[in-house]
């Protein structure tokens, strides 16, 4: 449509149309199949209101978005076709290792591939827009949504948000691309306690160089959609406030996009205690420039309200409401509501060889490889190997946020290594939870599901002793550990980041055996493993790995693929650590290279203050060494660059994939610094028996940082650059800027 007749078409709209383009529904409404989470109350609102409703909440697939699309374009005046949106957020059918998984593989490319892929299979089915990429910085465990993000590092973050955004709408105007929508504006995962749907308080630095930097550059990316957190940021919640939505997002950031609620926020204005009631919330949120209102009543009951009364300019809902317009015309709903999706198509898109074969490319560079004691890894498959655990005929694999995904596709890790080893003796030996109360307390099982969940007394008993008299007629037992796919992801939050009791003791019982032990944990967060790893021998962190999971560990632990995944989150020692991240501030008294000793410094009375496993941390087979770093000047000015070249060579007899990561301090300066700031890095095979010289050039500006007013500074001095394997084993130079 012309913008001319678009702009006609609008002027031509009640105002009670206007107002139904700027409210979401769920699939309830619409007699459609609504996988959405999240909580079902009556909203109060009218027949008309559903009627005129201007795009709906993760309703899928070609049949039942072309059936909705239908009945809504019949009944609204104008035939304005419905925005079907959804999460998307690690894959459609086909599903890739979680978010903090793929950050793991430190390999922008491939990861930009999977979101083309999901992209497809979901515009095939009827999605306009994806709620994805999740790019909340996260430092806390504790909190279950650090599963969606790509880690705790800023620059890394803002790398994938390039990606992500792009891959997903690159093929919009192929026809099998989707709309992105980026989350949680902002400042979602600090969290305080790691503690879901908690405030986030911060200082300004602290805002614009840790969280804002992975939003910025997905609006830098193109992306045409962003959604408010659910929390408040420095005691303002995020979808009414003004400065961040308008001030930093649309007028300082230039975005032009829509901003749409979380689940209920607008609403929960109210809750917050920072509106009076749902006309209130309606008139703070509008006024902040927030388009849609996602799942709550207040845009529907109050919005006429305010204009009639006078209390709101009905410009602010013209301006929104043509956003709205804009972007299902540039999608071409108007000529084309169904986007392109049909059954037929959906059917040859989804979970094709071709996606599969991806899907299990990734999950194997996900999977970080913590631990290999003597070698142990990769497994001989003529030696008698036996798997045990929950999770080793399980299909459950995908976690929480793969909405769309049914386990029934993915690939069991049973199924995986039978392809080496066809007749491996299995015992499940215990269950992934025996923990009742939690099991409740997620509120997603009725009383019966939790009695199939965790086996009787006496089962429990048997099937521990099957696995202990399994390992004991084995050389390798391979454990199949984790957590229950429903424990990580949004209102996941733990306080109590080990392995379930009766998996830890079911590992207790086999590591006094004296057998070669492989410990897979699948999982959608750091774990404190402290107490484990004197226990086996090797430890795989899988993540929730996707649908091809199964085969992607199997070719790890058999040894045809060598691990290459290097962590995006801090690993804890212990849980009273959190949040625990490499880019800490430098303080006064620090635990290393104090001057003062003994008592008197940050540290704890009974733990290390360093974690178990650090940032950029992992293992591969065969062994690098690190060496001749050099910078090509010791001095540089404003405007010239630093080269930097470190050789990397490999002594082993395997190819590697290694991630070579580059870091600075900044010695004195205005703000406090952190210890260590990633700026960039470089994931390079370097073949067995060879070496190669990887280079990296510094540019002043990577070594600016934000003040307490937002304001980018760069100031002359001294740095510390430093080239490593990991965030704690690196090489180090010093230069100045002048």
């Amino acid at each position: 449509m012309k913008t001319k007749d678009l702009k006609e078409l609008m002027d031509d709209m009640s105002l009670d149309e206007k107002i139904g383009q700027l409210v979401q529904l769920s699939g309830e409404f619409f007699q459609a199949n609504d996988i959405s989470y999240g909580p079902r109350e009556k909203l109060g609102i009218t027949k008309e209101t559903v009627n005129l409703c201007g795009s709906i909440l993760n309703v899928a697939g070609a049949e039942a978005t072309r059936k909705v699309q239908d009945r809504q374009m019949a009944v609204q005046p104008h035939h304005i076709p419905v925005m079907f949106m959804s999460d998307v957020i690690y894959g459609y059918k086909t599903v890739f290792p979680i978010p903090l998984g793929l950050g793991a593989t430190w390999n922008p490319n491939l990861v930009k591939k999977g979101f083309e892929i999901a992209a497809d299979e979901a515009s095939s089915a009827g999605t306009n827009v994806a709620y994805a990429p999740m790019l909340d910085t996260v430092h806390d465990a504790r909190w279950g949504r650090v599963l969606e993000s790509p880690g705790e590092d800023p620059t890394l973050n803002s790398k994938y948000a390039e990606v992500m955004v792009t891959g997903f709408q690159d093929g919009l105007k192929k026809g099998n691309g989707v709309v992105s929508c980026f989350k949680h504006f902002a400042g979602y995962g600090g969290v305080e306690a790691g503690r879901e749907y908690n405030s986030v308080d911060m200082s300004m630095s602290n805002l614009f160089q840790n969280y804002l930097p992975a939003y910025k550059a997905a609006v830098e990316s193109g992306a045409k959609m962003a959604m408010t957190s659910l929390t408040s940021l420095n005691g303002v919640p995020s979808t009414a406030d003004k400065w961040l939505l308008e001030e930093i997002l649309r007028k300082k950031w230039g975005f032009k996009g829509i901003i749409i609620s979380d689940y209920a926020s607008i609403y929960e204005l109210i809750k917050h205690g920072f509106a009076a009631d749902e006309v209130d919330a309606a008139d703070k949120a509008i006024e902040a420039s927030l388009d849609i209102d996602m799942k709550s009543p207040c845009y529907a009951n109050g919005l006429k309200k305010l204009v009639t009364n006078g209390r709101l300019d009905e410009k602010k809902i013209d301006d929104a409401v043509w956003r709205v317009l804009s972007l299902k015309n540039e999608l071409g709903l108007f000529e084309d509501p169904y986007f392109g999706s049909s059954v037929e198509r959906e059917k040859k898109s989804i979970l094709s060889d071709d996606k599969r074969k991806l899907a299990r490319q990734l999950a194997e560079e996900a999977i970080v490889m913590l631990q290999n004691k003597n070698n142990v890894l990769p497994i001989n498959k003529n030696e008698k190997v036996a798997l045990i655990g929950p999770y080793a005929t399980d299909h459950s694999l995908l976690g929480m946020w793969a909405v769309h995904g049914d386990k029934k596709e993915s690939i069991s890790i049973a199924e995986g290594i039978k392809k080496y080893i066809p007749n491996i003796p299995i015992e499940k030996g215990t269950d992934v939870s025996r923990n009742r109360k939690m099991l409740e307390e997620m509120g997603f099982f009725s009383e019966d599901q939790i009695n199939e969940m965790i086996s009787a007394d006496q089962v429990e008993t048997q099937n521990n002793k099957k696995a202990i008299e399994l390992a004991k007629k084995s050389d390798v037992v391979i454990l199949a550990m984790g957590e229950n796919a429903l424990e990580a992801g949004e209102a996941g939050a733990k306080t109590n980041l080990k392995l379930p009791a009766n998996q830890l003791d079911l590992i207790n019982k086999i590591s006094k055996l004296n057998k070669k032990i492989v410990l897979l944990i699948i999982s959608g967060r750091p774990l404190v493993l402290t107490n484990i790893v004197d226990k086996v021998d090797a430890i795989l962190e899988c993540w929730f790995p996707g649908t091809e999971g199964g085969n992607a560990i199997a070719d790890l632990i058999f040894g045809k693929n060598n691990p290459s995944g290097r962590l995006t989150m801090t690993f804890p020692y212990a849980v009273g650590q959190e949040p625990i991240y490499y880019n800490h501030l430098s303080t006064g008294r620090p635990a290393h290279n104090s001057q003062h000793v003994g008592r008197f410094v940050s540290k704890y009375l009974d733990a290390p203050a360093d974690p178990l496993y650090p940032f950029g941390f992992g293992l591969s087979y065969g062994e690098t060494d690190y060496r001749d770093l050099k910078l090509d000047k010791k001095v540089i000015s404003k405007d010239d660059k630093l080269h930097v070249s470190i050789k990397v060579e490999n002594t082993s007899e395997w190819d590697r994939k290694e991630t070579i990561q580059l870091y600075f301090n900044d010695q004195v300066a205005s703000i406090v610094q952190p210890v260590k700031r990633l700026i960039d890095f470089k994931k390079v095979l370097v073949p067995q028996h060879s070496s190669k010289i990887v280079e990296f050039t510094v540019s002043p500006n990577q070594l600016q940082f934000f003040d307490n007013h937002g304001a980018l500074i760069l100031e002359p001095g001294k740095f510390t650059l430093f080239v490593g394997k990991n965030s704690s084993d690196c090489l180090s130079e010093e230069f100045s800027l002048k």
